[in-house]
């Protein structure tokens, strides 16, 4: 296009549009644009104003003149950090006629914001070949991955397991037990998976963020029967043959004593590990075991007491008493005396027993429909599960649930003892005052202060005890006994400390108490019926 008089000329990257009056004809901004275009400053930043203004002016001034019409400007690089140091991105405005982005320019930027640690090589040259990007994620920061504690893996999965977990409603996974377990020396029992220290993580500016180790644990320090492997320490492996019995931070081998019955001709048994009896423990004998009592049998009128489990295959008569520190597990039961530190498990009926159990109790496992509790006595921290309670031909069946009497002697020591503390720490905090402001002649006030420090810890430590056991019986607030098929009779159930007589029938359904403390059976559809009342 020709204009006559009209040019343009470039400084420091500015474009002067440059009028020298002559005659010529009317000029307009469109003109100038094409013109600008034509000679090559199309990509620069046009100024359309100044264009409009210029071609205006060339029209009327007849001085001439120069006006800027246009700039050219090379790309704009720009580095963004987020708060937090983990991520940096990156910002490239395109260059209008200027220069473009190249990587070691970009890679400046980066370095001047003191970005070092993450960058995506890739993205950085895919962003440069573009010649303009925005808020692309170019650096990217490492969290730091914590190592993870050491754990134990049993490699026996059979194993009994002396270590019951409480689960979110404060009841053991209980399982029947098949067989008894035997292995023989030198099989294997367990893994130690040892904690691992984690991997540090670093910002995008590349401080460091430091791993939590993981915290580690080595097998317990006495474990009877069991000890490391030769070949590998982490490994526990069975020393003499036995039952294994899973404990925390390990499996001990317990001996096992086998008789075929035990009788007069065997007289009572006293043994530091496990016994199977093949056959019946008769009226009057005795069974002390350490570890688990098994009998094939029957337990007809004997005394077995356990500090592990015992399993009895067959009936429990003729007034046996039986005492367990874990679960106590048979077919029937009728006139008998059996206390468990986790489940009573009896696979038929339960007839004018006193049962007690620090966890559940679950009768009629193997008789769904026609397994019952009738008369008696039977108190369960947590659950009572049965398809009939109570009966028409026998006397009041007592039931108890949601107490346990052994966390209640304990907090009530435990509140016994919390007191003593906070005395003892305000009796020291007075002599802490009177030294302070009476004088220490004999420079007492730093040992007093010490021992009302401790004071304070040890006060501390009994009160994280108190919530902890707070916390566990507040779970019998949750008791609740189950039933599958139906009450029956005179039954008196008792939870907590409240107290309901049922007199007449109810069907299939759950009593519980409700947020207000008071007890309520709620059937099968989710009808719930108050028993109670305040």
């Amino acid at each position: 296009m020709n204009l006559p008089g009209i040019s343009f000329s470039e400084a420091e990257g500015k474009v002067l549009l440059v009028s020298q009056p002559m005659a010529r004809a009317a000029v307009d901004s469109a003109a100038v644009h094409a013109l600008l275009i034509e000679s090559g400053y199309g990509d620069c930043q046009l100024d359309e104003a100044a264009i409009t203004s210029a071609a205006n002016l060339c029209n009327v001034q007849q001085n001439p003149f120069g006006l800027e019409v246009a700039q050219r400007l090379d790309a704009v690089i720009s580095v963004r950090i987020e708060l937090d140091d983990m991520t940096a991105t990156l910002d490239i405005s395109a260059p209008r006629g200027g220069k473009v982005a190249t990587l070691t320019e970009v890679n400046e930027a980066l370095e001047l914001s003191g970005v070092g640690f993450g960058l995506d090589e890739a993205v950085l040259n895919q962003a440069c070949q573009t010649s303009s990007c925005s808020n692309l994620v170019v650096a990217r920061g490492r969290l730091a991955l914590n190592g993870s504690d050491a754990r134990f893996e049993v490699l026996i999965p059979d194993t009994v397991d002396r270590s019951p977990k409480l689960d979110e409603n404060g009841l053991i996974d209980y399982r029947e037990h098949g067989d008894l377990l035997v292995v023989p020396a030198g099989a294997a029992l367990m893994r130690r998976i040892p904690a691992t220290a984690g991997t540090h993580g670093q910002t995008v500016k590349g401080r460091v963020l430091p791993a939590i180790p993981g915290r580690d644990a080595q097998f317990a320090s006495k474990l009877d029967g069991a000890g490391p492997s030769r070949d590998d320490p982490n490994l526990l492996v069975a020393v003499v043959s036995g039952q294994p019995v899973q404990v925390a931070d390990g499996v001990l081998v317990e001996p096992v004593l086998r008789v075929k019955e035990v009788n007069m001709a065997t007289g009572n048994i006293h043994f530091d590990g496990t016994v199977h009896v093949a056959g019946e423990v008769i009226q009057g004998m005795k069974i002390q075991a350490s570890g688990d009592i098994v009998v094939d049998g029957m337990v007809d009128g004997g005394q077995l007491d356990a500090g592990g489990n015992i399993q009895v295959a067959g009936g429990l008569i003729a007034h046996a008493k039986l005492h367990a520190g874990g679960s106590v597990s048979a077919r029937f039961a009728e006139g008998v005396q059996i206390s468990a530190g986790t489940v009573v498990a009896i696979g038929d009926m339960v007839i004018d027993c006193h049962l007690h159990s620090l966890n559940q109790i679950i009768i009629g496992s193997n008789s769904p429909q026609r397994g019952r509790l009738i008369g008696g006595s039977t108190t369960a921290a947590m659950l009572l599960r049965v398809p009939l309670m109570g009966s028409h031909k026998s006397g009041v069946t007592k039931v108890v649930v949601g107490t346990n009497p052994g966390l209640e002697a304990k907090l009530a020591a435990l509140l016994h003892r919390i007191e003593e503390e906070k005395a003892t720490e305000a009796n020291l905090e007075k002599l802490v005052k009177q030294l302070t402001h009476s004088g220490d002649p004999r420079h007492m006030l730093e040992r007093v202060k010490a021992s009302r420090q401790h004071a304070v810890q040890v006060w501390g430590q009994s009160l994280a005890e108190k919530v902890e056991l707070d916390k566990e019986m507040a779970l019998a607030l949750d008791a609740k006994i189950e039933v599958s098929v139906a009450v029956e009779g005179s039954v008196d159930v008792l939870f907590g400390h409240t107290a309901v007589q049922l007199r007449r029938e109810f069907e299939a359904g759950t009593f519980s108490m409700d947020a207000q403390a008071c007890v309520v059976f709620t059937d099968l559809e989710g009808n719930t019926l108050s028993l109670t009342g305040k």
